[in-house]
């Protein structure tokens, strides 16, 4: 009796842990976002097939430009939080680095950020009046 209780209680135990303790599968970083215009791009100047079919695609800040070779590196990355509850969509998108986040043309919603969604990608994942979402994210 006292071993099926400890049983008992350790299973209960792991799954309390399981529901309090999410593992993160990548790094945690910060997306904002940007419209156009696009080009030109630090990875490929005025090469518009850069640009992948759907427009999930980004810039990449300092922490991941990597001198450069982040160009064309691909990403998967989903919302995890943001200021304003419900900000975040449930879903996780695939996205191409094309440009640096710090040489963009147009000016993205906030400066600084891990990667600088295109203004589709971040509404695949966030609501697209949100000016920066927490991301998880994995090459």
């Amino acid at each position: 009796m006292f071993i099926s209780s400890m049983h008992q209680s350790l299973v209960f135990l792991c799954l309390l842990a399981a529901i309090f303790f999410h593992h993160s599968r990548g790094d945690v970083g910060t997306a904002a976002r940007y419209g156009p215009p696009f080009l030109p791009t630090a990875c490929n100047g005025n090469d518009q097939s850069q640009f992948p079919a759907g427009n999930l695609f980004a810039a990449a800040g300092e922490g991941i430009w990597d001198n450069g070779a982040s160009c064309g590196r691909q990403y998967k990355l989903r919302c995890i939080s943001a200021a304003v509850s419900g900000t975040c969509i449930n879903n996780t998108i695939q996205i191409k680095i094309v440009d640096r986040a710090q040489s963009l043309v147009s000016t993205p919603s906030l400066k600084g950020t891990t990667i600088v969604l295109s203004n589709t990608a971040f509404a695949a994942i966030a609501n697209p009046s949100a000016t920066v979402v927490n991301v998880e994210y994995v090459q």
